[in-house]
């Protein structure tokens, strides 16, 4: 697939529809993780023009930073700490409206001010996250959960 985008306005759903398939020719045939991680971020960034987007992966007991798109961001979280770790040791998807109002929140970036976080579960077991944040609150609900939780099930780990 070329690596051009097609952009489209509309709402959630719409965009969510059209930007899957051209995910899935991203994916095609590229087995590199890393490879694959950064075209997701750059695709989600590109079309949702969100804060932050990208991965946290699983090593041993803390999340690394992965491929992401956006300002500079914490390196390494423990399990439990903050939207990522949270979202890692309950393994389920976290949708924070508003920071500031979740206990623990990491403030990687003072500007970001709503995320959702879908853990990427391999065999049972939590492999990475998917951070997305926004500069306005409420920017994530149902719909995105959906989407970025069948985009992750896309990913060969």
């Amino acid at each position: 697939m070329a690596e051009d985008l097609t952009i489209i306005t509309g709402n959630k759903t719409e965009q969510y529809k059209s930007l899957i398939p051209q995910i899935k020719g991203l994916l095609e045939g590229e087995t590199d993780l890393i490879a694959n991680l950064a075209n997701i971020t750059a695709a989600l960034k590109e079309q949702f023009n969100w804060l932050w987007v990208g991965f946290y992966l699983v090593k041993k007991d803390e999340l690394v930073l992965g491929p992401f798109q956006g300002p500079v961001a914490c390196t390494r979280i423990k399990k439990g700490r903050g939207v990522c770790g949270t979202s890692w040791e309950k393994e389920e998807t976290l949708i924070v409206p508003d920071v500031d109002k979740f206990p623990g929140h990491i403030a990687c970036n003072s500007t970001s001010k709503s995320e959702i976080v879908v853990p990427v579960i391999r065999n049972n077991v939590v492999v990475a996250v998917l951070d997305a944040d926004s500069s306005e609150t409420d920017q994530f609900d149902p719909t995105d959960q959906r989407y970025l939780e069948e985009i992750v099930n896309l990913i060969p780990f």
